[in-house]
């Protein structure tokens, strides 16, 4: 018999007992609590010498002849608690000595201080409220330093709940990630914006490039995509004369996993009737901004170097963001001059000379892009809108009428990472239909994530749409802005993750 399994026998076994003692812990549906264990801590000096009423996870456990010491964590804070035989009588003494680390207990006393100084609660009763039949990874913590139980990235990520118990620091970060969302909605809300929802099932899977994942809808006898994007259905709403709107919710993208990318991810998109591309500036500017207030009270995020001998990078997101021309960065950074991307052939002659692949290159835009990515890119530190896109990699965007060939787009980067995607929408139903049909030409050529037709929107933008501003932006990617975390797998909750064999 394995070790893993004898300690649940035993841990059973206790748990038999404690039933027999009549005191299931898994009867008891309900447990009124004074305060959590940071107030009843902050409250002490008001509270000293009542009776309060606490539960939460046993997280420490101290045996000594008749009476003993438990830490209970309600999973912000912890608060001992001390508890004697004389005070529990028979059978609440041998439910303490029942206990195991990771259950949840609820005690009832007075607060006092202990001889060591630590604030604490004179248990009078104890009740068990569940048991615990694994033993918790959970660490050690000495003179303020916390060792991790729980370390392994891979069961980090799988067992989720582990990983909120034993690791404070993870645990705050998830949390943060929360609050971001509940920031990001009080300021949209805020600003007369309506939040609405629109179809996760799709028939066309539009507003990205990317190829979907393909599900079977029985009740049609008909496949559909889950969708790539929030941008169609939303900009219908704008045409339906909802002049403010936003979603946030998951979409699903059918390509690859990295510290970056992940194919489930969460999404913001919000549209602006009568609003341009520099008022949409304006807005992202003002929303990490009140995100990071609200979330961190301040606007600063200190990013640790992993080089030792580099030093940290403090990020200010209450100062304006960097605003940069795509072009002109590539010239200086790459050396390639804007009039050798006027055709395809000397922009394939340029990339080539700068040492990357042209084999898979079939447009000017996808050079750009190409070009963007690695000289760009890793320059792209703090805060910085980057401006103007090709026509090629851009079908949703209005064209820019002093640059021809490129469009009226920015894109958001902080530490070298995209983490938004903006437009001067397209209201033109006749433009927007010769868009659609180049991307119809470059998916016959073999691109598989060219836009799709989608007549349904085009549709909708002949019955007009007035002059919008959009954007989307990743809340993983905010997150990660935000925190400084370099793997996107640390800001989601439960990642996918493939399963053990």
């Amino acid at each position: 018999m394995s070790e893993e399994r004898s300690t649940r026998d035993i841990r059973l076994e206790k748990l038999q007992r404690m039933r027999e003692l009549g005191h299931d812990p898994f009867s008891i549906e309900r447990f009124e609590r004074t305060a959590s264990a940071q107030e009843l801590l902050d409250r002490y000096d008001e509270l000293q010498g009542q009776e309060v009423s606490f539960a939460g996870r046993l997280v420490s456990y101290r045996l000594m002849g008749k009476a003993g010491f438990a830490h209970i964590s309600d999973g912000d804070a912890k608060i001992q608690a001390y508890f004697k035989k004389d005070d529990l009588g028979e059978i609440g003494w041998e439910l303490y000595n029942l206990l195991d680390i990771g259950d949840h207990i609820a005690v009832k006393g007075e607060l006092f201080t202990t001889k060591t100084g630590e604030k604490s609660i004179h248990t009078r009763e104890l009740i068990p409220l569940s048991k615990s039949l694994q033993v918790l990874p959970l660490g050690k913590e000495k003179e303020g330093q916390h060792w991790y139980g729980l370390s392994d990235i891979e069961q980090r990520y799988r067992h989720r709940h582990l990983d909120l118990i034993c690791n404070p620091d993870a645990r705050a970060l998830l949390l943060q990630r929360a609050r971001m969302v509940t920031a990001v909605r009080r300021f949209l809300d805020s600003r007369g914006y309506l939040e609405v929802e629109t179809p996760l099932l799709q028939v066309t899977a539009g507003g990205a490039a990317s190829r979907p994942f393909i599900t079977h809808y029985n009740a049609y006898e008909m496949d559909v995509k889950l969708r790539i994007s929030l941008e169609l259905y939303l900009k219908r709403l704008i045409c339906g004369d909802i002049p403010k709107v936003y979603e946030i919710g998951r979409v699903f993208r059918n390509e690859g996993v990295s510290n970056r990318h992940s194919p489930e991810f969460s999404l913001l998109e919000f549209y602006e009737a009568y609003s341009n591309l520099e008022d949409i500036m304006l807005l992202v500017e003002e929303m990490f901004k009140y995100v990071a207030l609200e979330v961190f009270g301040s606007t600063e995020v200190h990013v640790r170097s992993e080089n030792e001998e580099e030093a940290d990078v403090v990020l200010d997101f209450g100062k304006p963001w960097k605003r940069v021309s795509l072009l002109e960065e590539i010239e200086k950074l790459a050396g390639v001059k804007p009039s050798e991307l006027q055709n395809l052939d000397s922009a394939r002659a340029a990339m080539q000379r700068v040492g990357l692949p042209t084999e898979k290159e079939n447009n000017i835009g996808g050079i750009i892009e190409k070009l963007l990515e690695r000289f760009v890119e890793p320059t792209l530190i703090e805060p910085t809108f980057v401006i103007g896109y090709p026509i090629e990699t851009s079908p949703l965007a209005k064209k820019d009428p002093n640059q021809p060939g490129f469009t009226r787009r920015f894109e958001g980067y902080v530490r070298g990472r995209e983490i938004c995607n903006a437009f001067s929408e397209i209201n033109d139903p006749i433009d927007q239909m010769e868009r659609f049909e180049q991307q119809q030409r470059e998916l016959h050529k073999g691109d598989d994530e060219a836009h799709p037709m989608d007549s349904e929107f085009i549709y909708a933008l002949e019955g007009g749409m007035p002059p919008t501003g959009g954007c989307g932006i990743g809340i993983e990617r905010m997150a990660m802005a935000l925190t400084g975390s370099d793997q996107v797998r640390e800001v989601i909750l439960f990642p996918i993750m493939k399963p053990v064999e």
